[in-house]
């Protein structure tokens, strides 16, 4: 570790502005380092940027770690102390008459919910009456817009004395720094030869026609779908997983399934206008598990597959832990 004069706060270089990046930089900054941001100008390079935003851990542990859910509840009231625009209204856990199998398999694999007839199903969703026989409720969940999320820790880091910088932080920057978090995602994997790419696409749609208060995961065994409501009659579908670090854009086989998968949930869809077809690159380690590497000053933290937002809170504060104290209160010292 880095000596630090007495009453002096850390200097702390964070590399990357995705949901890692921020939200390190935030809690970094709450604890009182003096901290700075690197980042690509470019929004749509980072794999936030076209995430879902569900804050599910309870239903991520349907094919998950536990760790999951252990660890990722907690980010639903760190989220919500920090972005007002955080709804927990819960989650909605369907299946097609055909696939109930799957319906059974995903709530012996899950905890907290509570399991919906048809007239449950109605209740919550009304638009959805009559569609479905069963369905599972997980009420302590939550979500959130990623993009405008993103948009309000960057807006809020300024005002708490946080440096913000375009482009690339060089090696003589670096070394004006006593720690350096390298929050850079899939582009980091030049430096972390197990780091690989679980490619994800989705699609944003306008559907007036459709109302949902909640995140709906509709199950199928190949592709098991979830639409995000985004207000204003604008829904997020996504669920694409590739093992794959392909950039190139949305392939007509994902859109189809997409389409296909929401116009299942609810014929309407059929008629929605297509705002955005979008693809990223989720870093990804063996284990699907994010994880923080010391590396004298360097502090790696990256993994977060498809858990940024409900994990990075948790890996923000050991990294703060290991910068401010000295020790990761998860084991380990820096």
């Amino acid at each position: 570790m880095p000596f630090i004069a007495a009453g002096r706060s850390p200097r702390v270089l964070v590399l990357g502005a995705g949901v890692t990046g921020l939200v390190a930089a935030t809690v970094l900054t709450g604890r009182g380092a003096a901290v700075t941001v690197r980042f690509r100008p470019e929004a749509a390079s980072r794999a936030s940027h076209f995430a879902g935003g569900m804050l599910a851990p309870w239903c991520e542990a349907a094919d998950a770690s536990a760790l999951v859910a252990e660890r990722g509840a907690a980010a639903i009231g760190w989220w919500r102390e920090h972005f007002p625009g955080t709804c927990r209204a819960g989650s909605l856990v369907l299946a097609p008459p055909r696939d109930q199998a799957e319906l059974h398999r995903f709530a012996r694999r899950t905890t907290a919910h509570e399991t919906l007839d048809t007239e449950g199903v109605a209740a919550l969703e009304p638009d959805l009456a009559g569609r479905f026989r069963q369905g599972l409720f997980f009420a302590g969940e939550a979500h959130l817009d990623p993009r405008a999320a993103l948009a309000a820790l960057a807006a809020d880091l300024p005002a708490r004395g946080v440096v913000l910088r375009e482009g690339e932080a060089d090696e003589a920057e670096q070394e004006g720094f006593d720690h350096v978090l390298d929050c850079r995602g899939h582009a980091a994997a030049p430096d972390w030869p197990s780091l690989r790419g679980v490619r994800g696409e989705m699609l944003v749609l306008r559907c007036p026609e459709v109302a949902l208060r909640r995140p709906v995961r509709l199950l199928h065994p190949r592709i098991p779908l979830y639409v995000v409501p985004r207000g204003e009659g604008v829904f997020m579908v996504g669920a694409t997983m590739v093992e794959s670090s392909d950039r190139r854009a949305v392939t007509a086989r994902a859109a189809m399934e997409l389409l296909n998968a929401a116009y299942a949930l609810h014929p309407a869809f059929a008629e929605a206008e297509i705002l955005e077809a979008g693809s990223n690159i989720r870093p990804a380690l063996p284990d699907n598990l994010p994880q923080l590497r010391a590396e004298g000053r360097v502090l790696r933290l990256n993994g977060m597959y498809r858990h940024g937002f409900l994990l990075s809170p948790w890996l923000a504060q050991r990294a703060a832990a290991l910068v401010l104290d000295g020790a990761d209160p998860e084991g380990g010292t820096a």
